[in-house]
Formats: structure tokens, sequence, C-alpha cells
């Protein structure tokens, strides 16, 4: 983990990368881009500078984080590491968690077919579904 002893900005494509939040730096670079990242409750650009005790407000499909910079790093490293580099509101942890809670009782609730169809099955599916 590169530590900046200065507290330099690190560009926070880089930085969401580095901790993890995305796979790839494009990825991360995508989301900046696409108003996915808040810096400090402003819209960030891929080379905004993050510095220690930022906020971050990062939405990621249906899941959204507000972090607060705890420590910088260029380079991508251990998951241990990544998580030392932010650490998570209480709020958003409990908001996250509670989204996670009724996505899955939402997917108790739906209907689960017991066997695969058959070819037959098959078949009057692919009729229903184009319509004939």
């Amino acid at each position: 983990m590169t530590q900046s002893a200065h507290n330099n900005p690190v560009r926070v494509d880089k930085w969401l990368w580095a901790a993890r939040f995305f796979k790839t730096r494009s990825m991360a670079a995508k989301a900046v881009k696409g108003g996915k990242v808040h810096v400090n409750g402003n819209r960030a650009k891929a080379s905004t500078g993050v510095k220690i005790d930022d906020r971050l407000e990062i939405t990621k499909g249906e899941t959204a984080f507000e972090v607060d910079v705890r420590a910088l790093s260029e380079q991508r490293g251990p998951a241990a590491q990544a998580v030392q580099l932010y650490e998570e509101t209480p709020a958003s942890r409990e908001h996250r968690e509670a989204q996670a809670g009724e996505r899955r009782a939402a997917r108790m609730t739906m209907p689960r077919p017991s066997l695969r169809p058959d070819k037959k099955q098959r078949r009057e599916l692919r009729r229903f579904k184009q319509g004939e």
C-alpha cells in the first residue's frame, strides 16, 4: 500500500480501484464519468483528487456506499489492506444491510419451479414467449 505522507491527492478512479470498489480501473472511471461517485457532495471527475478525511458517496448497481477516506493508495493490494483505506459510515452500513434483507425477502417470495421443463414444455414456453 503506497500511503501518501504529505496527503497528496490521489485520482478518485485509482483510489476506488485500489480500495476494491471496482474490479478494474476502467470500470471505476466509467462509474465516475456516469455520475455514480460524489466527493464531499460534489459530482466527481475521474481526475478529481481524493484526500484523507474526504467523504465519498459511491453508487454501485442497487447498492450505495458512503465512506470516509482513511488512507491513500494508487496500487491495488490485498483485500485486507483495501479495507483499511476507508471507513463506511454507520448510516450507510445500516441502509445497505436493510436493502440486502429486503432483496433476500423478495427472493424468498418468488415462485421457483421444482423441476426443469422437459422438451415439450420448453417448446410450449418458446411458443408462448414468441406469441405463436
